[in-house]
């Protein structure tokens, strides 16, 4: 059982910036833990292999959810990717680790971490990758802020990028990790890398972490392998490159909410079917649109999002 949130640190040759990778945010979601896992081993083996290669900047793996993580749950107490808001801020900067429990625990040893390590590199710019998956199939894709840097990164991913998402949902690590909260630039990106015990979804989310460090310049694009583009290329290349969220279900507590069976991600829907329901009864959707995560675990606040191309 992993007892460590750190899973890596690595300190490159050369002058860049600092990429922190996240797996595991959900405790349900393994993929992106082992994604950096091999990641970390691949780092250590490749100067061996490579005598050429450099990396510039720095690389810092991060559990999320520890706790949850070792539950196997997808949160203890509350979505900690739901949890990052001004309020629980305000009490977590205020409070000492042992006053804390569950998420706000989580939050706190994050943000710890964190602060510590730009305090020892002093980067001039951190990026933030938020590795995820879900409980449904279909699609990968790419969830980014407003930064205009977020998105060249996600569209390097090669996965769908959505666009909206922020203004869906509250508290992720995508609102938070901003420099207005950190007094130096940082870009968030979060990455989905396909269905939660997918093992290629382990394979995908390396290959982001790759195309990630070369698309900030952490590492040379002759040293990228030609197999990571096409892996996430192959998995996208019949999903639209931009999309938008139009809505969100939300779950409240004792809905008893259902998700109709086999829907997917970015599958086509029709205005007016019945995607689930709860004990109010159908839930139909309102316009034509794709499907993104339909939920099928346990917990959740989101029952499903829905969402409509745009043109690119």
């Amino acid at each position: 059982m992993i007892q460590n949130r750190i899973v890596t640190k690595y300190i490159g040759t050369k002058p860049g910036p600092l990429l922190i990778v996240f797996g595991g945010m959900h405790g349900n979601e393994p993929a992106g833990i082992k994604a950096i896992e091999m990641m970390s081993k691949m780092l250590e083996v490749e100067p061996i292999t490579n005598p050429d290669f450099e990396y510039a900047g720095s690389f810092l793996g991060l559990i999320g959810n520890l706790k949850a993580h070792q539950e196997n749950k997808r949160y203890v107490n509350a979505d900690l990717n739901r949890s990052f808001t001004k309020e629980n801020i305000k009490i977590v900067k205020a409070s000492k680790e042992s006053e804390l429990k569950d998420e706000l625990l989580e939050i706190k040893q994050i943000l710890n971490v964190v602060h510590q390590t730009i305090d020892e590199i002093k980067p001039s710019k951190v990026i933030v990758l938020d590795l995820h998956t879900t409980s449904s199939f279909g699609g990968i894709f790419s969830i980014v802020t407003d930064n205009e840097e977020s998105l060249k990164i996600a569209v390097e991913l090669h996965a769908p990028v959505i666009k909206g998402m922020l203004k869906g949902i509250k508290g992720t690590t995508l609102h938070y990790f901003t420099e207005e909260n950190f007094g130096l630039p940082m870009v968030p990106v979060t990455f989905e890398s396909g269905q939660h015990n997918e093992e290629m979804s382990v394979n995908r989310a390396i290959a982001a972490i790759t195309n990630c460090m070369r698309t900030i310049g952490s590492v040379l694009p002759n040293h990228v392998e030609n197999q990571h583009d096409n892996l996430l290329k192959e998995h996208s290349k019949d999903l639209p490159k931009v999309s938008i969220l139009i809505s969100k279900h939300h779950i409240a507590e004792g809905d008893n909410f259902r998700m109709l069976p086999n829907y997917q991600n970015f599958q086509k829907i029709k205005k007016g079917e019945v995607v689930a329901e709860d004990i109010h009864g159908n839930i139909v959707a309102a316009d034509d649109c794709l499907m993104l995560m339909p939920l099928y675990q346990k917990q959740g606040e989101d029952g499903f999002f829905l969402i409509q191309k745009l043109d690119y």
